[in-house]
């Protein structure tokens, strides 16, 4: 006797990408595929947050048109991203996540995130492992840190959502190099902000934008292990050299307490902090002097680069989907516990393959940014790094449609499921 089609949870958490909607369009087109196996596809509204609200956005209901726009809609606005932890007591939360699929016929539970996401997803796989109940979990891998997974990439090669991020440095410097040149008489010290917290693919990226080394370029990772005072006599060495100096620095690079305030995942949220790494840094320069006439100046660049739809790679882009496509496929085939994953294949040409990966693996899992490609001077990336990179952020520009000049993005209407059970506040809140 052949099994009723049962519904479909999508949900996403942390920090979102300019091709997280990629990954979401790609299981939403999948499960369509399948309708003896997939019954309803809905979202839930903020992650699992609105699971554990019951707040479940049918995306079933919405029309073909708003769910093709996912391709060239960023972020996360669309379904909505949190950044709520299921720890391992909050027995609650487990119990009512379960509710939750029973009342509205769950059988398949599919998140896309990052380390701690993918840990979420974990906990879920093992709560029906344990509890022998009829759900599939499959995790979805999404971060523009690239810090999924393993140092000796095995277990993933890339996120989605780096790519794009990769690309918007590589532009981005090549503005600002722009800027410092012609600027740099008043101004001839500019400093720049990147993501990372702990890890160095952000910044890294930036020598995209010069790989043969013409532009003064100095790039600080948290890997660095550069004092202040150290990144300070590198800089006037560069300035004596050339003039000017361009600094990118992670937001993790050590310049002391800066009013750290955490998020609920328990990372510093350094938008949010008292002070900036950067502003630290032109302080600190302007303060023991420039060998050269003239003042440091700096900025942050902050959310545009996982919002920004015009700086995404088309080559994330369509990884994006693909991975997001692998997961149905892995629920079909494979069934609960794994998470889609991107692989690349031997060779100087430029080949990916989709696979699976145990959640066990992955949840929690953070990789480092690998010394051989941290150049001797500790301030410059190899061309080994280069090499590796350069294939994610592709050749042409995304095509988004404009209506009056304005973006042209998903909207989906406010069908929510119908609720069955009682209110609910999540542990956590």
């Amino acid at each position: 006797m052949q099994k009723k089609p049962k519904n479909v949870i999508v949900a996403q958490s942390g920090g979102p990408s300019p091709v997280i909607n990629s990954s979401l369009r790609g299981i939403i087109d999948t499960c369509k595929m399948f309708p003896e196996t997939f019954g309803k596809v809905y979202a839930g509204w903020h992650g699992i947050e609105g699971v554990l609200k019951e707040e479940l956005l049918d995306l079933t209901a919405q029309d073909e048109e708003e769910i093709a726009l996912l391709r060239v809609t960023p972020a996360a606005g669309s379904i909505g991203t949190c950044r709520y932890k299921l720890k391992n007591h909050q027995e609650k939360d487990f119990a009512r996540i379960m509710e939750v699929f029973r009342a509205h016929d769950i059988g398949y539970f599919f998140y896309i995130g990052g380390n701690d996401s993918q840990h979420t997803a974990f906990k879920v796989s093992e709560m029906a492992r344990t509890k022998g109940l009829d759900i599939i979990a499959v995790g979805v891998p999404k971060t523009i840190d690239n810090d999924v997974g393993d140092s000796e990439f095995k277990l993933i090669d890339h996120t989605p959502g780096y790519g794009s991020v990769a690309r918007y440095w590589s532009h981005i410097i090549q503005n600002a190099n722009e800027e410092n040149m012609g600027s740099s008489p008043a101004d001839p010290v500019l400093v720049i902000q990147a993501m990372g917290r702990k890890i160095g693919y952000i910044p890294a990226a930036s020598r995209l934008a010069d790989p043969k080394r013409e532009i003064p370029l100095q790039i600080y990772l948290t890997e660095s292990n550069v004092t202040l005072a150290e990144m300070t006599d590198n800089v006037n060495d560069q300035l004596k050299r050339d003039g000017r100096c361009i600094v990118v620095v992670s937001e993790g690079f050590d310049v002391g307490e800066i009013g750290e305030v955490k998020d609920s995942f328990g990372h510093t949220s350094f938008g949010s902090s008292k002070l900036s790494v950067y502003q630290s840094v032109v302080n600190h320069l302007n303060a023991v002097g420039l060998k050269a006439q003239g003042s440091a100046r700096g900025q942050v660049m902050g959310t545009d680069q996982r919002d920004a739809i015009i700086y995404a790679s088309t080559v994330d882009l369509d990884e994006a989907y693909k991975v997001g496509q692998k997961a149905v496929d892995i629920a079909v085939n494979d069934g609960n516990g794994w998470m889609a994953t991107i692989l690349r294949s031997p060779g100087f040409i430029y080949n990916v393959y989709y696979d699976k990966v145990p959640l066990e693996k992955v949840a929690l899992s953070e990789r480092s940014f690998p010394e051989k490609w941290l150049t001797p001077s500790r301030i410059d990336v190899t061309d080994d790094f280069l090499n590796y990179v350069r294939p994610l952020i592709g050749e042409d520009w995304v095509s988004v449609p404009l209506i009056n000049g304005r973006q042209r993005f998903t909207q989906f209407k406010p069908i929510f499921a119908d609720k069955k059970l009682g209110n609910y506040v999540p542990e956590g809140k």
